[in-house]
């Protein structure tokens, strides 16, 4: 990562750990002298976040720790939904022997960081299962789409993990994910990463709840 981007992820880690709570202003200075750089990779850095809705820029403020209109936030967890659903469509379809190897390791990666209780090391994990079905769709543009979207739900995909009892139903998931696509069942294989990623009912309440009072997450 970039020095601008490592300094999104130590402020975006505090934003969603509630340490920088909703409404805090991020003074470009007193970041700079923080984290002992220049103003020019923390400018960088906040402009990187204000694209995920985290920070808003506002007249005469600045800065200013902020969350997503939950319209907003539901529109594109639901356009998240259907491209990874797309993925695993093709994946199921296309799927070749190193595929199957690659997305097993990422299952195994995953079981081994719900083992340690530690939701940080489940979310890295979890990331690189979700690159491996995007690659296993052979569609090199689908796939840069997915991660692009993925990317930018990152803080809110993992304020997710962060509700009671999500791990081990991730997991859950991630198993039937991967037993449709080795299967070779395509509608199977898009309907469980659809209902994986899609927030709705409860898990959408819990996930705006987190983003109002993230120091209780």
């Amino acid at each position: 990562m970039s020095h601008a981007q490592r300094l999104r992820q130590r402020i975006e880690d505090e934003i969603v750990s509630g340490e920088l709570a909703l409404g805090s202003r991020l003074d470009e200075n007193q970041l700079a002298a923080r984290f002992g750089v220049s103003r020019t990779p923390i400018r960088e850095a906040l402009l990187q976040l204000a694209v995920t809705g985290l920070i808003q820029t506002k007249p005469r403020r600045g800065a200013i720790v902020s969350a997503p209109e939950p319209h907003l936030l539901l529109a594109m967890f639901e356009t998240m939904a259907e491209i990874e659903a797309a993925c695993g469509r093709l994946a199921a379809r296309r799927l070749v022997p190193e595929d199957a190897v690659a997305l097993g390791a990422a299952l195994d990666g995953c079981r081994a960081a719900l083992a340690t209780d530690d939701t940080e090391a489940y979310y890295a994990e979890n990331y690189v299962f979700h690159t491996v079905v995007y690659r296993a769709s052979h569609n090199a543009f689908l796939a840069d789409q997915a991660l692009s979207l993925h990317r930018r739900l990152a803080p809110y995909r993992r304020l997710q993990l962060r509700v009671r009892q999500r791990l081990p139903q991730s997991l859950a998931e991630h198993e039937a994910i991967v037993a449709a696509i080795v299967a070779g069942d395509e509608s199977r294989a898009s309907e469980v990463l659809r209902s994986h990623v899609i927030v709705q009912g409860d898990r959408f309440t819990d996930l705006v709840a987190g983003l109002r009072a993230p120091s209780a997450a």
